[in-house]
């Protein structure tokens, strides 16, 4: 019988959301992704050892100044481990921009062009990676900038049918509604409620971004992200991606559950309205607590993540002067 993985494999892409090696070699994603949590456990994994010194000593080549060393040895570090992902997958690795950055699109296209220029410098051209951009109006905005620059992005964050509809407008490559927090709410503000997972508001948020997207024939990718079961994925087999973390990849890979496709292009096509207006923007956001909760709790969690590998590699900096 064929694992249920493999099955869900035939109608879907495959992205692994995780940074650890040995799983990716394992379950054979098409595309990674990688965010600063996962960076920060680079430095309980011997594999990421030498990378983590190759960062400091970059970072103390190019600058004198220590907050300056902690964020060059910060972006080396997180394109290294890209890089070092990359050798075994055959095709994006998607590289988040720090999230302190989120409400700034000038500051975000600046980091993302650095990000690209530090791949180039590996021999990794910038079409095998996705810089990754909370999917706030301002980083919409620098989106919009930087696929007109062939930077292709991942927008992430995604708990509001708005919020995606602004990033196919903007011409956006890929974006990544997030299923499981989408859940988490309902389930604090909705505790008599039991969903079952083809009836989760994430998967039926999904569902109505896939098709719509389709309807109108934008190109921007759909990704799935941020399971809490494998009902969930199931649930949205058809979908243009699914990122899924190790725990789950392994737990459908042994499973030999039949999977169908549940998400289709529709058949007809609608003519496109005019775009979303930056006040429409945040009125949606505004009518949407989950939403706007989500979205500014996303955006504090990558955050504080960036603060530990900061605190992390300010640490080493120190040992080593």
């Amino acid at each position: 019988m064929t694992s249920s993985l493999k099955q869900l494999k035939e109608y879907s892409t495959i992205v692994a959301d995780t940074g650890n090696l040995a799983a990716i070699q394992v379950f054979h994603p098409e595309d990674a992704t990688t965010n600063p949590s996962l960076i920060l456990q680079s430095f309980k994994d011997d594999v990421y050892g030498p990378l983590i010194n190759e960062a400091i000593d970059y970072a103390l080549s190019h600058s004198q100044d220590e907050e300056q060393q902690v964020r060059d040895s910060a972006d080396f570090l997180t394109v290294a481990i890209g890089a070092k992902i990359l050798e075994s997958i055959p095709g994006r690795i998607s590289t988040e921009v720090d999230a302190h950055l989120s409400y700034d699109t000038e500051a975000t296209i600046a980091k993302a062009r650095k990000l690209v220029e530090l791949y180039q410098r590996r021999g990794i051209p910038a079409e095998r990676v996705l810089i990754k951009v909370a999917a706030t109006w301002e980083g919409i905005k620098a989106a919009e900038v930087l696929e007109q620059e062939n930077i292709n992005c991942n927008l992430t964050l995604i708990f509001n049918f708005d919020q995606a509809r602004a990033c196919a407008e903007a011409g956006v490559f890929l974006i990544s509604p997030f299923v499981g927090r989408v859940l988490d709410w309902y389930r604090t503000s909705q505790p008599e409620n039991n969903f079952n997972p083809e009836d989760e508001p994430g998967v039926k948020l999904v569902s109505d971004i896939f098709t719509w997207f389709k309807q109108h024939q934008y190109k921007t990718v759909v990704m799935a992200a941020s399971f809490r079961n494998s009902g969930e994925i199931t649930a949205l087999a058809g979908c243009d991606r699914l990122t899924i973390s190790p725990t789950l990849l392994e737990e459908l890979d042994i499973s030999e559950t039949s999977v169908s496709r549940r998400l289709e292009p529709p058949f007809n096509t609608q003519p496109r309205s005019t775009n979303l207006s930056e006040a429409d923007y945040r009125w949606s956001q505004s009518e949407d607590p989950m939403a706007t909760e989500k979205l500014a709790e996303g955006i504090r969690r990558f955050a504080q993540d960036q603060r530990t590998l900061f605190s992390e590699l300010r640490t080493r900096i120190r040992e080593v002067n």
